[in-house]
């Protein structure tokens, strides 16, 4: 075995000095400062605010650029560089209209951007930094960023190079060309903790924008799972997903983002409830809107029309499945017409209203043929979008349930724990999990699902597992007691509508709890982490997101506009740099034309978690010890055999 291993390594090491260099250039990368890790949780289709925390860098940016400048240039002079660095085109323009003497303009911005984009590169290799180059100037930025003005034999040769960009009218492309290499290699490595769909309108502009990224990766969030249940075909996903888009009135996603027919809904829903006003159903506006009320209306009957039809779809499904042990879900054959109430757990509860026409016959779960048509147009229309199915299968190719990095865990939600704090068994297939074996379980059915190759019967199972995911008490990206649809809805009673959080939840701020999951992950190292989102931190309650002594991290704070009135600002997001980990809290953004105009920036307070003693470096991190390793195989011992 180490002989033929030893034959394959020679072939691309023939010789001891091969082998030496090869060992010299990895010793040397694990030498380099650790690369900068960006955090991110709870999108949530907040498109403008998201893709400007790309831009800034959470800061990083503009903490870079006062570091580099300190007090050469005015505050205002470092506004602009920061907003020109995060919307070269657009800013341009505007200087372009009123700069009065642009090539002297040039010259000076060109010499400060290569400086920033000299610090940011320099904790990488010449390799990657080429590789992040664009083709047509990365000579040109190469030689700018390796030669400077203080050298004395070199200081023409630069100057020369930056009057002949912009003698040949190549200046703003060049500029464009440098920001965005500043803005690839400010993050090394970018988390997306789960949940990019729902409630804001670009949730296509965000995956939009991940495409043209390399080094990424999303957890799967309750929001991602309805999404690729909706796109595999289960038509309880389905109904979810159009009743979340017209309870928040928002329907750009669907029918601008997807291709998705929304017209057979709404004529179904005019023709079935005509004469009722579904006052309990009009939209909840997250911004404003000049919508009119009678499209405000037509919303609030396709609203009602396709809650009623989810209703009916999940209590398919979750009949089908009775070891999810969900029939309490199931509450339509509950309802009494005529008394107009609903009997939950022997007891009746006065509904607030009874109009529903499309509940006949003894069993009430029953689609009636109309709903039957609908559900098959719009069935067939999530399948055939086209750029659905892309995004779909771009977060199935860059995520996962979990991820260890760095001694960080990271997942959208929880880990289902019993009361006194132990991993929870939950039963998949006839077999049960617990732990990192129920979240690599849960990636393996959602990976089968789309399988070409799975077999049908567990293929329907698979497929009908999203629902568990996004509803199921045990769910890992769910975890509460039920989710309260029904009840919400159609009940007057509110202590009917309250869902209690799982013990994961309850228990997460204990640092012994987090050291058992970290422990039960396998995850090692001095400072680890557990990192996730999914329940937002009410700050303007006092509320910390840094709990149990620092073990555990949670980041969603609200990106979602949904959100701002309770949480009392609009997210937060992690920094881990090579000198440790920086939480920042951010206001709400403003809008892109504000912040290209007026340079208005998103308004964020850092708050330091955790400074290393020392700086990290490659060789303190996950990619050190596959360098390690690689280090290994090539030593010279080994060399000495590759003739064998």
């Amino acid at each position: 075995m180490d002989k033929r291993y030893l034959r394959l390594l020679a072939q691309s090491y023939p010789t001891i000095a091969a082998a030496a260099t090869e060992i010299i250039n990895l010793e040397a990368i694990t030498n380099l400062p650790k690369g900068t890790e960006h955090f991110l949780a709870d999108l949530h289709g907040e498109s403008d605010a998201f893709r400007h925390v790309l831009k800034n860098a959470s800061g990083n940016i503009k903490r870079k650029v006062n570091e580099i400048f300190g007090n050469e240039i005015r505050e205002t002079e470092k506004k602009e560089l920061c907003t020109l660095i995060y919307y070269p085109e657009e800013k341009l323009e505007l200087i372009r209209a009123n700069e009065t003497d642009i090539d002297d303009w040039y010259h000076t911005t060109i010499h400060q951007l290569v400086r920033v984009c000299r610090d940011v590169s320099s904790k990488y290799t010449r390799s990657k930094v080429r590789k992040a180059l664009p083709q047509e100037f990365a000579y040109i930025i190469e030689e700018l960023l390796h030669e400077r003005l203080d050298e004395k034999n070199k200081a023409d040769y630069v100057n020369m190079i930056v009057d002949t960009i912009i003698t040949t009218d190549r200046a703003d492309d060049f500029i464009c060309a440098l920001c965005n290499v500043i803005k690839r290699l400010i993050i090394d490595q970018l988390h997306i903790l789960g949940d990019i769909f729902d409630r804001g309108p670009g949730a296509h502009i965000i995956l939009d924008t991940l495409q043209t990224y390399d080094q990424w990766d999303i957890q799967w969030g309750n929001h991602d799972v309805l999404w690729m249940g909706a796109r595999i075909g289960n038509d309880a996903c389905i109904c979810n997903v159009l009743r979340l888009s017209l309870r928040y009135g928002n329907m750009a996603t669907l029918e601008d983002g997807y291709g998705i027919n929304l017209l057979p809904l709404a004529t179904f829903a005019l023709d079935t409830y005509a004469d009722d006003p579904c006052d309990d159903f009009l939209p909840r506006l997250l911004r404003p809107s000049n919508m009119d009320d009678k499209t405000k209306q037509l919303i609030a009957k396709m609203h009602k029309a396709i809650t009623i039809i989810q209703l009916k779809t999940e209590a398919n499904i979750i009949r089908r499945h009775p070891e999810w042990h969900m029939q309490d879900r199931c509450l339509l054959n509950n309802i009494n017409l005529t008394k107009q109430v609903c009997t939950l757990n022997g007891q009746e509860y006065d509904m607030k209203s009874c109009s529903f026409p499309t509940l006949v016959g003894n069993d009430f779960e029953q689609l009636t043929p109309a709903e039957q048509e609908l559900m098959q147009k719009l069935h067939h229309s999530f399948r055939v979008s086209e750029k659905l199915r892309r995004h779909i299968n771009t977060i199935l190719a860059h995520g996962s349930m979990f991820r260890v990095c760095n001694s960080n865990l990271l997942f959208h939600a929880s880990v289902p724990l019993n009361a006194d704090g132990t991993l929870k068994e939950v039963e998949i297939c006839g077999e049960r999990f617990a732990g990192r074996a129920l979240m690599e379980r849960t990636t393996h059915i959602i990976r089968d699902a789309f399988a070409a190759d799975t077999e049908p019967e567990y293929k329907q199972y698979a497929r009908d597992y999203f629902l568990y995911l996004w509803c199921g008490p045990d769910s890992p990206l769910f975890d509460k007691s039920k989710m309260a649809t029904f009840e919400r809805y159609f009940l007057i009673n509110k202590e009917t509508h309250i869902e209690e959080k799982g013990y994961y939840f309850q228990l997460r701020d204990n640092q012994d709890v987090c050291d058992y999951i970290l422990d039960a992950f396998e995850v090692d190292g001095d400072n680890r982490h557990i990192i996730n989102g999914h329940v937002p931190v009410h700050a303007s309650q006092g509320e910390n997101p840094i709990k149990a002594n620092g073990r555990l991290m949670v980041i969603d704070g609200g990106f979602s506009e949904a959100y701002h009135t309770t949480t009392g600002i609009a997210g937060y997001t992690l920094i881990y740099h090579s000198r440790g980990f920086q939480l920042v809290q951010h206001e709400p953004f403003t809008t892109t034309k504000d912040a290209i105009l007026n340079g208005t920036d998103i308004k964020s307070t850092t708050q330091i978690v955790e400074m290393s003693t020392h700086r990290m470096r490659v060789a303190d991190t996950d990619k050190g010890k596959e360098l390690r390793a690689q280090i290994n195989d090539h030593t010279p011992t080994a060399t000495e055999q590759y003739k064998m």
